[in-house]
């Protein structure tokens, strides 16, 4: 057919064929926000070719033939957001302790997908995911990668690793017919070498760091929320071994004795974090290690501690005491210059309201541009993903969000994202009408 073709018709095939390449997207952000510099700036124009942004310029640039223009104009234009503290594969609700003997993993995928699809259109783009059952995120990660499922990206831990009893130990309170003796495979270890091989478990299951529950938890059915719960060998052994295979290591972490054992051995963020003292503070900005502070969650159990029957009564006791802590310590952490990143251990308390943990972190005293820049570089820092994630500018995946007021302004205003582009796709579009 191409031996029947004019020569002029040939080089206007080629002349479209290099438009379609050359095609861009062009972004009008009104107010631009781009998660590195401390002030905002107006009338910006952002300029993305596929999935990555290639330019920055000042005032509307006009598109060329062939490019795409999105007017956010009227809005206030911001990286997506990374929130550092999830849980996709579940819910907290009266049910959530027989949930574990009536669910399946097929049960558990699927609530993760469609948490998932509600995470990102709340503007959160990436997330780590800090422990779940089956492996559910990790399949669900592998999927949103094949484009065959919608929601965030995520770099998941599978599921965390305690000991024996601790927080973490998916058999607690249960009867010793059904519990057992699980092991390293099922994130329970004792002694260094199986600390190791559960490490190495976690590398074999495809996931992308690791979770360590340092302490006591709020929630799992056992007496104390603050005790530490690995010896210094054990963590030794851990983070030796998680070195090997690339891996940060995340520590959940109440009380501050296992918090600082975890510190010094050398973890990426303590996790909630909420009885640290002034030693661990200063412990952390030495070794560089982020807190993540999870104020959502603290609000939340201590919310649902006062709810007769909602929680077991050991659970009940533990929450309505540290829930209330966590928002002050934070304030402390914050003015001693602990380095924070943004978490909100969504899956304790509802997924898609993330951004109410901005205004609680503006209450205890961070001003909204910290806030956001916590959600945005600081939690691509802690990701080591600075390149790619946390920043509109020149080379980052195109992972864009809007929304309709000035959260330097009003933080809850991020609590109402009506535009959400992830890797150049808009996947969320209430200004246009469009559906998606």
């Amino acid at each position: 057919m191409a031996g029947n073709m004019t020569g002029w018709a040939i080089g206007a095939m080629l002349a479209m064929l290099a438009q379609a390449v050359d095609a861009r997207t062009l972004i009008h952000a009104g107010h631009l926000i781009d998660g590195v510099a401390k002030n905002a700036r107006s009338t910006m124009t952002i300029i993305i070719d596929g999935e990555r942004i290639v330019g920055i310029e000042d005032g509307f640039v006009q598109p060329d033939e062939g490019d795409t223009l999105i007017d956010l104009s009227a809005q206030t234009v911001l990286p997506g957001l990374l929130d550092m503290h999830t849980h996709l594969d579940h819910q907290n609700n009266r049910r959530s302790y027989m949930e574990r003997f009536t669910l399946n993993g097929a049960d558990y995928a699927l609530m993760a997908a469609y948490y998932a699809k509600v995470t990102l259109h709340a503007g959160f783009t990436t997330v780590r995911d800090l422990g779940g059952s089956y492996n559910a995120v990790i399949a669900l990660r592998k999927a949103i990668e094949r484009g065959e499922a919608t929601g965030p990206r995520i770099f998941s831990a599978g599921k965390s690793i305690a000991t024996t009893g601790g927080h973490g130990d998916p058999t607690n309170s249960w009867a010793e017919i059904l519990g057992g003796d699980p092991g390293p495979a099922d994130g329970v270890v004792n002694g260094p070498a199986e600390a190791a091989k559960a490490v190495r478990q976690r590398y074999k299951d495809g996931a992308d760091l690791i979770k360590i529950t340092a302490t006591g938890g709020v929630l799992s059915a056992a007496k104390s929320g603050q005790n530490p719960q690995f010896r210094a060998e054990e963590l030794e052994a851990l983070m030796a071994t998680a070195r090997d295979y690339g891996f940060h290591v995340a520590a959940h972490a109440h009380g501050a004795e296992g918090m600082k054992r975890a510190i010094r051995a050398g973890v990426r963020s303590i996790e909630h974090g909420t009885y640290m003292d002034d030693e661990a503070m200063a412990l952390m900005k030495k070794h560089g290690t982020y807190f993540v502070p999870t104020l959502s969650a603290g609000k939340f159990i201590a919310e649902k501690a006062a709810e007769p029957g909602y929680f077991p009564e050991m659970v009940r006791a533990k929450a309505a005491v540290i829930g209330p802590v966590m928002q002050t310590t934070f304030a402390r952490a914050y003015r001693n210059g602990v380095t924070i990143a943004f978490g909100t251990d969504s899956g304790v308390g509802p997924h898609g309201e993330n951004a109410k943990e901005f205004v609680y972190m503006v209450e205890g005293g961070m001003p909204a541009m910290a806030a956001i820049m916590s959600a945005t570089s600081v939690a691509a820092e802690l990701l080591e993903e600075t390149e790619n994630l946390g920043s509109i500018r020149p080379g980052t995946y195109a992972d864009i969000i809007a929304v309709g007021e000035d959260p330097l302004r009003n933080i809850s205003a991020l609590q109402n994202v009506v535009f959400v582009m992830q890797g150049g796709v808009v996947v969320k579009d209430e200004i246009h009408r469009k559906e998606l």
